[in-house]
């Protein structure tokens, strides 16, 4: 490892410790930053980036145990150290299995220190080497999506299904990643060596669907004027990614239908099938389930793909991935643009952190590439091309239901007065979602599940004519 680029984040409560291991690192050409908490540290480690840290044991609030343990979900092989002033052999052997590179105790011995930091790096080095020919879920997926929580759990489940031969619907708001998570399942399949074939359903006229779907024969229509094989021809033996299925006319659902029950497929014009045999990965940025209840999509159709499904939260669900995300573009930026912009003001990183990203991460990449190239050393406020969206405010009409002259309890009228309260809070987040129950979900933080139970108690109190969207 070129140690000029290599870096150390120290995390020590002690202001004349974190002085004193900078001071030693700059000696033998390392970089060096700061963190005087374990909260500090968190929020540094997907900012900084660094190769390996040195933390502090005993620390108020979050101590070293738990950013150790933290910083390996982030990153299982980023090497951490730790510092204490109470070394004893049980302390020692905790943080081993808690997957301590190696531990010091203070006073330290300076050459000590500086043993261990280069082992550690060196290390560091050896794992990233052994890992730049292996294909992952976490290596093709976390440095493109962030090291949140969501993003771990996208993980696990695209490590669980990707072996096998299941279709899998993946839902997520447009711009939140599913293509990624698409080529992560086929990187991690059997299917790898064959092709991995997308094709976006929204983008295609619906006269032309079937037949970039399916294929056609020579004068199986005006224009026709050779064969031509459709997408699950060019997938054969493959992974074929249908993006946006939801845009799918009914017609073309059912003959899609026949295609998956059979694993043939005719095409237009012909009188042969064809044998296929394709893995298929669906997408959309609408309830899929909400569409089948909808009557917009066929309900064998639904069934038939949705085998597994994996949804991916919006970005301003995914806070943890911001910081990551925007630093990343803005070093991809610097490089193609030739320029050295270091980073983000606390007012630009709080205004990333605090809008609602409706465009997700390609809207973010967008951002960040205009302020990288208005910028010259920070990136300020004004920089950013966003602007904050106010949230819906609810304007309650509070009307008690019932009144105690109407031989009602305290307990009824209560309770009639809640309902009532939960049908308007309802009617009023599905005004601002225009009608998306899902979305409305989200937005008042309940499940989608219990969402859909209270709207058809509503319909069944007060009559479908209730909601006047």
């Amino acid at each position: 490892m070129d140690t000029q680029s290599a870096s150390v984040l120290i995390v020590d409560d002690d202001p004349d410790i974190g002085i004193l291991l900078s001071a030693l690192m700059r000696e033998e050409g390392l970089n060096s930053a700061v963190a005087h908490d374990g909260e500090t540290a968190l929020r540094l480690v997907p900012q900084e980036r660094p190769d390996m840290l040195l933390v502090d044991v005993q620390m108020p609030g979050i101590d070293g145990m738990e950013v150790l343990a933290k910083v390996k979900e982030m990153d299982p092989h980023l090497p951490v150290v730790l510092i204490t002033a109470y070394a004893k052999i049980p302390a020692t052997v905790e943080a081993m299995r808690a997957g301590a590179f190696d531990y010091l105790a203070k006073p330290f011995d300076h050459m000590e220190v500086i043993r261990v930091v280069r082992a550690a790096l060196a290390e560091r080095e050896r794992r990233r080497r052994s890992l730049t020919e292996e294909i992952s879920a976490d290596n093709c997926l976390r440095v493109m999506m962030g090291p949140s929580d969501a993003v771990t759990r996208i993980i696990r489940e695209v490590n669980r299904v990707a072996p096998s031969d299941f279709s899998v619907i993946i839902q997520g708001e447009t711009g939140s990643g599913k293509e990624l998570v698409a080529r992560a399942i086929y990187q991690l399949s059997h299917r790898a060596s064959a092709p991995f074939i997308p094709l976006d359903c929204g983008a295609i006229p619906e006269t032309l669907i079937e037949s970039e779907l399916f294929g056609y024969q020579k004068g199986a229509f005006t224009g026709a004027a050779a064969p031509k094989a459709g997408v699950f021809e060019a997938a054969q033996g493959g992974t074929l990614f249908l993006d946006e299925i939801a845009n799918l006319p009914l017609g073309s659902q059912a003959r899609l239908l026949r295609v998956l029950q059979e694993k043939a497929v005719l095409r237009l014009g012909a009188t042969k099938p064809i044998k296929i045999d394709v893995r298929l990965l669906t997408a959309s940025n609408q309830e899929l389930q909400r569409l089948v209840e909808s009557e917009q999509m066929r309900k064998d159709l639904f069934f038939r793909l949705n085998e597994f499904t994996i949804t991916i939260p919006p970005l301003r669900e995914r806070k943890d991935d911001i910081p990551y995300l925007a630093k990343r573009f803005m070093d991809k930026t610097n490089k193609e643009l030739q320029k050295n912009v270091r980073g983000f003001s606390p007012a630009a990183l709080e205004a990333l952190l605090t809008y609602n990203w409706p465009g997700n991460v390609r809207q973010l990449r967008s951002v960040i590439r205009r302020a990288v190239l208005l910028a010259d050393d920070l990136i300020i406020e004004k920089h950013l091309d966003i602007q904050a969206e106010p949230m819906p405010g609810l304007a309650l009409s509070l009307k008690v239901q019932g009144t105690p002259w109407q031989e009602l309890s305290l307990k009824e009228i209560v309770q009639r007065s809640v309902v009532s309260v939960e049908k308007e809070i309802l009617i009023q987040a599905l005004k601002y979602t225009r009608g998306n129950k899902a979305k409305a979900a989200r937005l008042l933080q309940i499940d989608y599940k219990t969402m859909h139970t209270k709207l058809k108690q509503f319909d069944s109190d007060y009559g479908k004519n209730w909601r006047k969207l």
